[in-house]
């Protein structure tokens, strides 16, 4: 595209120069256009689809066969994860959707960070999941270069501080009430 020299007044002889009201008048058409894009997109009946890399199957057909339950925990993490690919999940939420011990768990994800099918980012204690975004992607493609974390975050029942009624007691506490008695008018102490 060639260079736009924009000035106060039309050069009618030079299409490359604009004036001031021109250029601004193509810009906010230029700024409607992507809201509507934008727009159009967000309201897509594509937005809870998944994009998988056609020529990565070979690699989920290798895992499926190396490791079914690490298979099914990279889909649990796809079907989960945000628009940046990334989601939050404790060990306990995985062991308590597949039911299996904290070792097996362990496995897997070491199947899965070993063949590159995730990569782990740490936030404190908490892991945060980030798939490879060769192979799956849950956005536009224009967003594939950034690396936001702001990662969906899933909790289990069994690691939320609930408490039953029982557990909650309210602990009411007896005073005594004592009233101090007023001097009686002849009393030894009025003296």
């Amino acid at each position: 595209m060639s260079e736009i020299k924009v000035q106060n007044e039309k050069d009618i002889f030079n299409p490359n120069v604009k004036s001031f009201d021109e250029r601004e008048a193509e810009l906010v058409e230029l700024q409607a256009k992507e809201k509507e894009l934008q727009k159009r997109q967000r309201n897509s009946p594509f937005k809870n689809f998944l994009q998988v890399n056609k020529e990565t199957y070979k690699l989920e057909d290798k895992l499926m066969k190396k490791n079914p339950l690490a298979y099914r925990v990279w889909r649990f993490l796809a079907n989960n994860m945000d628009h940046y690919n990334a989601v939050m999940v404790s060990y306990n939420v995985l062991m308590e959707v597949f039911d299996v011990s904290r070792t097996t768990i362990y496995r897997a994800i070491k199947t899965l960070e070993d063949g590159e099918y995730i990569k782990i980012y740490k936030s404190g204690t908490s892991n945060i999941y980030a798939l490879n975004d060769n192979m799956v992607w849950n956005s536009w493609g224009t967003n594939k270069k950034y690396s936001k974390f702001n990662a969906n975050i899933i909790i289990g029942e069994s690691e939320q501080n609930q408490k039953t009624k029982e557990e909650i007691k309210i602990k009411t506490e007896k005073h005594k009430q004592i009233k101090l008695a007023q001097p009686k008018q002849g009393d030894a102490n009025d003296k």
